[in-house]
């Protein structure tokens, strides 16, 4: 049972008052470690100190699914290196918190489920690897929707998670582990998958920045597949500029997956520096207004939307209303391809691991998965390998064609950039077991990249002191990363949404 806690309240053998690390960013680190005033011994062990105060005591939250033994061992070496040769990297000592579908080499990789809990990938995936080659620490790995194929993040190995702004509600999924442990501040930098909304509905749902890249720009290699078509790996962040380094590190061809085949030829661009270019003054953006729905249970994330909309036009920007001619709902049952594709590419994950079952159909016959999940693996199963039904083939021609509209309603509006709200209701209470009026699947479906940036809180309430957080999203062309991440942070610093979790305060705080 978890224990009763006040809203910041912190278990008083928790109190440290280290380095502030709930708050830190990638340049806040680097800052301190070079001007004498912290070490990064100092910092991992404070976002150790937080996982131990919150997830494990405190109000439970129960994101992280292992703790990385060795990351102060690392943090002590990065500091060894520090003293001797500068920086180890852009990310030097940045804590990460990995969503546990990333293979890990030194730790299990169980994606969520009591059936893979002792799964031991042979090495890192590439986007792991590539963040601690820029000098970051992966502090632990973070609890996901089993299988991440639902929104809720509940799994039979790590139970359901809670969201730190509202203890009653979901985190949002599948990375709804990372969301919660980045808001907590148990890590500067997250790592989430999405096949329809994964990295963005946490981010919504535990006001954070979550960016979905274009497909083919970062990696899936080593992490549990769901869908060749529509899975993609990105960051979790609480800044933008966070979110820009982290896909610093991350982007880049790999042999090993062949959608980053999009890359030969092509030069990347510095992330980071483009932050420093032109965002919203004088964009023209487009707000789809077929995501925004009608009835009282919309009204609060229609006002955010509303207040948002008229921040963009204060900041320079045009703002014009457009539709795409299909909601979020109809995209999903028309042109959704994840039955079609999960069964061939995780039973061929699986043939590659030491893992305990081979097949859907053990995994679905052990009764180990969590009742959640069951209709999706159902399904998947059932179909089988589906890339040769006829129905697939005539879901991919809806997506290539949902992609020429969409660029076609861009070009003909003249629009830098489409906007609409990451979520269409306030993100669900636990005992709903759903997640519905996501709008995450546009850019799923396109493999455009999509940025989710806090938009502000619903009303104050008694389990949410702050309001329950809402995200906007801002979409964008392939690659236009750089206009992407430059109008996100245009409007972040403008707005200044972001907010501590109250239930999550420094470590030396007491309640009164």
């Amino acid at each position: 049972m978890a224990v009763a806690l006040t809203a910041g309240a912190v278990p008083a053998a928790a109190s440290s008052g280290g380095f502030p690390v709930e708050e830190a960013s990638v340049a806040s680190i680097r800052a301190a470690i070079a001007d004498g005033s912290t070490t990064c011994k100092e910092v991992v062990q404070e976002s150790l100190d937080r996982i131990q105060a919150y997830d494990d005591q405190g109000p439970q939250l129960r994101a992280v699914l292992t703790v990385n033994d060795s990351a102060v061992r690392k943090a002590a070496r990065l500091d060894a290196h520090y003293r001797s040769s500068g920086f180890a990297g852009p990310l030097h000592c940045v804590p990460v918190l990995l969503k546990d579908n990333y293979d890990t080499g030194d730790l299990p990789t169980s994606a969520g489920s009591a059936l893979l809990a002792e799964m031991q990938p042979e090495d890192d995936a590439t986007t792991v690897a590539r963040l601690r080659e820029a000098g970051a620490v992966v502090v632990g790995k973070a609890n996901l929707h089993e299988f991440a194929v639902a929104g809720f993040t509940a799994g039979s190995l790590g139970g359901q998670t809670l969201n730190p702004y509202d203890l009653t509600r979901t985190p949002g999924g599948s990375s709804g582990g990372t969301g919660a442990g980045v808001a907590a501040g148990f890590a500067v930098i997250g790592t989430g998958t999405d096949t329809v909304n994964s990295i963005r509905s946490p981010a919504s749902a535990n006001n954070l920045v979550g960016l979905r890249p274009t497909r083919g720009l970062v990696s899936r290699d080593g992490i549990v597949p769901v869908s060749s078509t529509q899975d993609a790996a990105g960051p979790i962040t609480r800044t933008v500029a966070d979110a820009a380094a982290a896909l610093q590190a991350m982007a880049g061809y790999d042999p090993r997956d062949s959608a980053t085949d999009v890359l030969t030829g092509r030069e990347l661009p510095d992330y980071v520096a483009a932050l420093d270019g032109e965002g919203l003054a004088g964009a023209r953006i487009g707000v789809v207004t077929d995501f925004l729905l009608d009835g009282e249970v919309y009204e609060p994330v229609n006002e955010v939307v509303a207040r948002a909309r008229q921040d963009l036009t204060d900041l320079g920007a045009e703002v014009v209303d457009v539709s795409i001619g299909s909601t979020a709902g109809q995209l999903a049952s028309e042109h959704d391809v994840q039955r079609f594709e999960m069964e061939p590419l995780l039973e061929s994950y699986l043939a590659a691991t030491d893992a305990p079952v081979d097949t859907l159909e053990d995994i679905r016959a052990s009764g180990v998965p969590h009742p959640s999940v069951e209709s999706a693996l159902t399904a998947a199963d059932e179909t089988g390998d589906g890339r040769a039904d006829q129905e697939y083939a005539q879901r991919l021609v809806r997506i290539a064609e949902l992609r020429e509209r969409v660029l076609q309603i861009m070009d003909d509006e003249g629009l830098d950039l489409l906007f609409y709200p990451m979520q269409s209701r306030l993100v669900e209470p636990v005992e709903e077991q759903a997640q519905r009026d996501r709008n995450g699947i546009l850019a799923a479906l396109t493999g455009f990249p999509a940025l989710t940036v806090p938009g502000g809180f619903s009303a104050p309430s008694a389990t949410a002191p702050l309001g329950v957080p809402v995200g906007v999203e801002f979409f964008a062309r392939p690659f236009d990363e750089p206009l992407l991440l430059a109008a996100g942070q245009d409007y972040e610093q403008a707005t200044q949404h972001r907010e501590l979790p109250p239930t999550t305060p420094p470590l030396g705080w007491h309640a009164p």
